[in-house]
């Protein structure tokens, strides 16, 4: 059992802003893991690995099998944070015993604590059922990856007031099926902290301003090591990515040189 449960983080609400971030291997989960139990209270495997390790413009194309072998490799190096997986496109869209499959996989072989999974009324039948199963759940709202295709690509939501309205009943239907917190992405930071006070348990933003009770990024974006485009909210708080450049610089120089390996690198 973990550190962080869907229990504790829900007492975080309106108390203490919190960070979580994404990760998709063991090496980095063991880095987190090193800040020690409290510094994060949740790591999502998120689909976006599709982007962030596979090369896609989309999540769309991540299978369930490829998120089972992900969030298994988070959690051998994973300790206390809690650890939350995706429900990958086409899991779950096809049917609540899809998706309802799908989570108990994420669960068994994928060792993760619960699921994320995108929309709001719509997958209410599909939340009950997983937390009644035992099974914790996180919302998703706002700019949801998975609908960029109906979306025209990756916009910012909930501009227009109907609009607006839709996504805070969503987040009460979800907060009421039992989600223990809901992602806010890629929405108006007025309405960020709109959401954020319309229901009782956390919201963590990404792309949704200051007034959620937590933030959300991507390993890859925080860390610099992202080639191109980078989100607007995507702060840089580090740049892995041009020390990783001088280091590959350094290596092939040592070698071309001869002074790569030293004799206290050789075996007599």
């Amino acid at each position: 059992m973990r550190f962080w449960t869907p229990t504790k983080i829900r007492a975080l609400k309106g108390k203490t802003r919190f960070a979580t971030l994404t990760c998709y291997d063991a090496t980095s989960a063991a880095i987190i893991e090193a800040m020690g139990q409290e510094a994060f209270p949740l790591v999502l495997v998120g689909d976006s690995v599709g982007m962030t390790m596979q090369g896609h413009d989309s999540p769309l194309p991540v299978t369930l099998d490829e998120m089972v072998y992900h969030t298994r490799c988070v959690a051998r190096a994973l300790r206390s944070p809690m650890l939350i997986a995706d429900l990958p496109f086409g899991s779950y869209q096809a049917g609540d015993d899809d998706g309802f499959r799908a989570a108990l996989r994420l669960i068994k072989e994928g060792c993760a604590d619960g699921v994320k999974l995108e929309g709001g009324e719509r997958v209410v039948p599909l939340v009950r059922r997983l937390v009644e199963a035992g099974i914790p759940v996180c919302g998703h709202l706002g700019l949801t990856p998975q609908s960029c295709l109906a979306m025209g690509g990756f916009k910012v939501q909930g501009r227009d007031p109907e609009a607006a309205k839709r996504l805070i009943l969503d987040a009460r239907a979800l907060e009421t099926a039992g989600c223990f917190a809901i992602v806010a992405e890629g929405v108006p930071s007025a309405l960020g902290r709109t959401l954020t006070e319309a229901v009782h348990v956390p919201v963590i933003g990404i792309g949704a301003g200051a007034g959620t009770d937590g933030q959300i990024l991507v390993w890859q974006d925080l860390l610099g090591l992202t080639q191109g485009h980078r989100p607007k909210f995507a702060r840089l708080f580090g740049n892995l990515g041009d020390a990783a450049k001088e280091a590959l610089g350094a290596y092939h120089d040592a070698v071309a040189d001869g002074s790569f390996p030293a004799e206290s690198e050789s075996y007599a």
